[in-house]
């Protein structure tokens, strides 16, 4: 796997919807960028330049097979944003469950 930039926020890097959208195609499959490209409506460049970001947060990895270069998701970096969802998302229905129980006691 390529080097992992330690100052690069994975939150960052996945709020862009484009880098989200190859994020998922790459999670379904690995792809070379000539399979990436074809599924986008931007240029190859804005696609290479995309994937670079990725690469350097560690959420994605390439490979050289032959002349291609074929790439797929690494998702270990995804771990601290499921934790980050995951403890957000419980508090908050903690919060709504126990707010309708106090509803429910007055009524």
């Amino acid at each position: 796997m390529g080097r992992v930039l330690e100052s690069t926020n994975v939150f960052q890097v996945i709020a862009d919807p484009t880098r989200r959208r190859l994020l998922e195609m790459l999670g379904n499959a690995e792809h070379t960028v000539g399979e990436i490209a074809d599924e986008f409506d931007i240029t190859l460049s804005a696609i290479s330049q995309h994937l670079r970001v990725l690469r350097e947060s560690g959420l994605v990895a390439d490979e050289r097979r032959g002349r291609e270069r074929v790439y797929h998701l690494n998702p270990e970096p995804l771990g601290e944003v499921n934790e980050w969802v995951t403890r957000n998302v419980e508090r908050f229905w903690q919060r709504k469950m126990t707010a309708l129980g106090e509803t429910l006691k007055e009524n």
